[in-house]
């Protein structure tokens, strides 16, 4: 269906979206697809010195600030990374906009619209292809949590998580290009859910 899609993983902290990610690099491999992928926050050298910045335990920030430092970042990917590889290179991000509007939208009240007019002026007409939403219930994201070293945005209560990943869900409501992956079942039935749904995608 798409030669070159930006296939982008969301969801909220241990919804094991950065796993799935991973495997589909593994998949890739294993086919000799050429894909590209970054991270976000993060991605290319300024943005992940932006990324460290941004995550540290020791960072305090106004909310408005946290948006501007993530789009900063965004901003550094999209003139080093995403305008040089669109539409020459299979894409995968692990985050993308909508963790934007999850977090600082849903999560932390800033305006929806501000967040969405600045992506425009970032990224100008590029958009993610195709989006699998890695969900997760609130007993499991604390377990994954506390196994794993934590940064700042790993430390927000249940409250907050649940608005955020909410948000996530309106997003993908009612919308044909994203997918929603259950974490709290079977890791190896996701897989082949997932790796179906890329094979269809670059119609493989």
């Amino acid at each position: 269906m798409y030669k070159f899609p930006i296939i982008v993983f969301e969801g909220v902290e241990g919804s094991g979206k950065s796993f799935h990610l991973k495997n589909i690099k593994k998949y890739f491999k294993k086919k000799k697809i050429k894909y590209l992928s970054f991270r976000e926050p993060g991605g290319s050298k300024n943005a992940e010195k932006i990324r460290k910045l941004i995550l540290n335990k020791k960072s305090k920030f106004n909310n408005l600030t946290d948006l501007l430092l993530y789009l900063a970042a965004r901003n550094e990917n999209f003139h080093n990374i995403l305008s040089k590889h669109y539409k020459r290179k299979v894409i995968l991000i692990d985050r993308f906009t909508d963790s934007t509007i999850a977090y600082q939208h849903y999560g932390m009240g800033i305006n929806k619209n501000l967040i969405i007019k600045l992506n425009q002026i970032i990224l100008k007409d590029i958009k993610p292809t195709f989006t699998f939403l890695n969900i997760v219930n609130m007993k499991n994201l604390k377990s994954r949590i506390n196994k794993r070293v934590k940064n700042r945005y790993d430390s927000f209560n249940n409250n907050f998580y649940k608005k955020v990943q909410n948000g996530f869900l309106k997003l993908a409501k009612n919308k044909r290009n994203y997918k929603i992956i259950d974490s709290n079942l079977s890791i190896s039935k996701n897989k082949e859910i997932i790796i179906k749904k890329v094979n269809s995608i670059l119609s493989i």
